[in-house]
């Protein structure tokens, strides 16, 4: 069993800002635009790995966001999938991460990263069979109690499949939520490209999915390569994702959504156009459903 600090919180005052509506994913090179200007952004999403083993000027900064802003966590460490056993150092980390800044809740994939002493630069996905459930249940509950929070996990996209797979992706999904009680990150756009690349209906899948039990929605960009997508998350979100994004917020307007761009990062008020499209679609679908009640 992993052993941790105790959760003692830092008193930070409450901001009266729920997460909701359109986030934006906090990237470094915006900080001071957004401390400067405070966008009405509601919420923002830390790239957890990135502050782990940081002092110094730049968590000040993310000290002044914190001020101003309530912040997710999003990391791609923790490996959930690997044969390995979780990495104690850096669960730590993390846990300290979440005692300064209080996040609403703390995200990882569903994928992973490393095993033995090779480290990848990518999210790898997982067979989805009877093993590998009861593996990766255990390992999110241990997480989870190490935490003493619900995880929230986020499907990955792909670019093979498992021929040992007896699941399909979302009741693979469906069942993990089940034995954990953890919570889902649903990234839309990773549901597409692995449409694409995998030759399954898009729109079947989120029919499977448990919708109760989203805490967060995912929108980014991919790169069309010909024979299959990649999650590239440098560009817009594509027309056709847009459209699964409305397809879910005419029955889920409620839950929280983020622009993800992580690559040829742009200027930050083209990722607040990408935020107010977002936003209209959610309004939208609101409007729609009190138009439905009178």
């Amino acid at each position: 069993m992993i052993s941790g600090p105790s959760n003692v919180t830092s008193g930070l005052p409450g901001l009266g800002r729920p997460i909701s509506r359109c986030g934006i994913g906090l990237r470094e090179p915006h900080l001071r635009h957004i401390l400067d200007v405070l966008p009405d952004v509601p919420w923002f999403e830390l790239l957890t790995d990135n502050y782990l083993q940081t002092n110094g000027p730049l968590l000040r900064q993310i000290d002044n966001v914190r001020r101003n802003y309530p912040l997710t966590f999003h990391g791609v460490g923790m490996s959930l999938g690997s044969a390995d056993p979780l990495d104690e150092y850096y669960l730590t980390a993390v846990k300290h991460l979440i005692q300064r800044y209080e996040p609403a809740w703390v995200s990882d994939h569903l994928a992973f990263t490393h095993i033995g002493d090779k480290h990848f630069h990518d999210l790898l996905p997982i067979p989805y069979t009877d093993e590998a459930l009861q593996h990766v249940s255990q390992r999110i509950e241990q997480v989870q109690d190490f935490l003493g929070q619900e995880l929230v996990v986020e499907n990955v996209s792909s670019y093979l499949q498992y021929k040992d797979s007896t699941y399909a992706e979302a009741e693979f999904i469906t069942e993990l939520v089940q034995r954990t009680g953890c919570k889902l990150l649903l990234d839309i756009n990773n549901v597409y490209v692995n449409a694409f690349n995998h030759g399954f209906d898009a729109y079947s899948y989120l029919e499977k999915i448990p919708f109760d039990e989203v805490n967060e929605i995912h929108l980014g960009g991919h790169e069309d390569r010909g024979d299959y997508l990649l999650d590239a998350h440098n560009n817009e979100v594509t027309q056709a994702v847009w459209a699964l994004y409305e397809s879910v917020m005419k029955f889920h307007p409620d839950i929280p959504t983020l622009i993800e761009w992580d690559n040829a990062l742009p200027e930050f008020d083209v990722l607040l156009r990408q935020a107010d499209i977002a936003n209209d679609i959610v309004i939208k679908e609101h409007n729609v459903k009190a138009d439905n009640v009178l």
